[in-house]
């Protein structure tokens, strides 16, 4: 997977000056043992440095993490922790890097240490909690973040998938072209959030992107990727005439991330795909834009500039391919009875149908097949239709969530984890039969009550925990889920 991060945890061990050192060197030591154990040694580095209640041992710490080439930060306390230069680490490592950190603390390990080796760190990770607070630092604190060495060790693994999306949002560049398509403002939303969040965002008219395609006419590259192509599609190759513009697009978006990203290290794209796009460029973009997004470089559909963003936080998360679907379409009541109800624990109202086009990308598709786009051809020659990928979706579980700016420039989220089921969709497009629980509920109380567009991402997994964390992390005022408890805004007569 290109495109994406990769983490280095710098975990630093911290003493109060009235406390043995050795103590909290021990159990750091402890630590990485039980990591490199558990997880191998290529996510952490173990800074030799422990810093007692010194502000120079706090440089130096910081000073020694920077040179291994770390992105990201774990304060361990191995005792009570000395509470000014501990969190005024964190303080710096944020001001000159913009990378996270975590904090957790070591439990004790059995009785015979109370007597003289006790450590006190539950009570230190209290004080370590307020000061961060005075020294308005964003900090990583597990749900319960006090544990023995093997403890600790899995949640600084649980710290990894979050690191890298915080990391990989701080270096991100969002490429766009557009404008959106004609009355279609609901994937329309302010882009304040976005610098805010440290993402670069750079659009275009879709006429640049005509114009550049146009120079990749005859590109001596287009025959090797259309073979690519073919390979992948196998037997569901069925408009290979359509293969070689096909690949002349996808070299056009690549070149064009390449000479495009500047500043940034990594990129995600929201394309226009109609209404012009068929009849000037001859085909849709559907079948590119999932081998883009295969790779690690998500392409959202119809300029949505949020969804490429939900899609790049979810591939840095789960370090796999995602995609972005409407939320589509009720199950038909006779669809419901016959193939759902009795067989699967869920509701009427639990389940619905997610679609798209044919953006979502082979690997995640039954029986994929590149043909023409079928709404689109309701008004149009279907020869300029050409080149969406379809396919019911591949049942497993899932997450589905979105981070959004609303209209009035608030940053909110959710998240909702589920799965689609193994039930045939006897429809067209990219598309499968999705069932969440609560799922009426959260449509009618997070989805429409806080105004989210249709658009969805979907990653191929239960990632909530994480999601949930980034998007906390990154201050998110509303992280809405899926829930049996009442909403506030729901009736509570009902």
């Amino acid at each position: 997977m290109i495109n994406i991060p990769a983490i280095k945890i710098g975990i630093v061990a911290v003493s109060r000056d009235c406390f043995p050192e050795s103590l909290s060197v021990n159990r750091r030591k402890a630590l990485v043992a039980a990591y490199e154990n558990k997880y191998g040694k290529a996510d952490i580095y173990e800074c030799p440095v422990c810093i007692v209640e010194s502000e120079l041992h706090m440089l130096n710490a910081l000073e020694d993490i920077k040179q291994a080439g770390c992105n990201a930060l774990c304060v361990y306390l191995g005792n009570f922790g000395p509470e000014i230069s501990e969190t005024m680490l964190a303080q710096k490592w944020q001001k000159e890097t913009g990378n996270p950190v975590m904090f957790c603390a070591a439990a004790e390990e059995n009785i015979g240490v109370l007597s003289s080796d006790r450590g006190d760190a539950y009570c230190g990770m209290l004080n370590a909690s307020y000061n961060l607070k005075l020294r308005g630092v964003k900090a990583y604190i597990p749900e319960y973040p006090v544990g023995d060495a093997d403890y600790c060790a899995t949640l600084i693994n649980g710290f990894v998938p979050v690191a890298r999306a915080l990391v990989g949002l701080k270096d991100l560049k969002i490429i766009s072209f557009g404008p959106r398509p004609s009355n279609f403002t609901a994937c329309n939303a302010p882009i304040k959030q976005l610098y805010n969040l440290g993402v670069e965002i750079e659009e275009n008219s879709e006429l640049d992107l005509f114009e550049s395609f146009n120079k990749h006419a005859g590109d001596k590259r287009i025959k090797q990727v259309a073979a690519d192509m073919t390979k992948e599609l196998g037997n569901g190759n069925k408009k290979p005439e359509i293969l070689e513009k096909l690949a002349q697009y996808e070299l056009t978006l690549l070149d064009w991330v390449e000479t495009h990203k500047g500043s940034k290290k990594y990129v995600a794209i929201a394309g226009k795909c109609w209404p012009a796009f068929q009849t000037q460029f001859g085909f849709v973009p559907c079948y590119v834009n999932s081998r883009l997004t295969e790779r690690g470089i998500p392409v959202s559909c119809e300029v949505d500039i949020y969804g490429a963003l939900s899609e790049y936080i979810g591939t840095c998360v789960s370090g796999a391919s995602v995609t972005l679907l409407d939320i589509n379409n009720t199950v038909p009541k006779d669809m419901f009875d016959a193939d759902i109800c009795g067989k699967y624990d869920y509701k009427f109202t639990d389940t619905f149908m997610g679609f798209h086009c044919g953006n979502t990308c082979a690997s995640r598709l039954c029986n994929p097949t590149m043909k023409y786009q079928k709404i689109m051809a309701r008004s149009l020659p279907a020869e300029v239709t050409n080149g969406t990928l379809e396919g019911d979706l591949a049942a497993g579980e899932i997450t589905f969530y979105r981070l959004q700016s609303t209209a009035d420039n608030h940053l909110y989220a959710y998240v909702a984890e589920g799965e689609i089921l193994p039930v045939a969709t006897r429809s067209f497009g990219g598309i499968g039969v999705f069932a969440i629980k609560e799922m009426g509920r959260f449509y009618r109380h997070v989805l429409i009550e806080n105004g989210f567009p249709h658009h969805g991402a979907v990653a191929f997994g239960r990632y909530g925990k994480a999601l949930f964390e980034v998007f906390k992390y990154l201050g998110s005022e509303k992280i809405g889920y899926n829930q049996k408890e009442k909403y506030s805004t729901e009736n509570p007569f009902i």
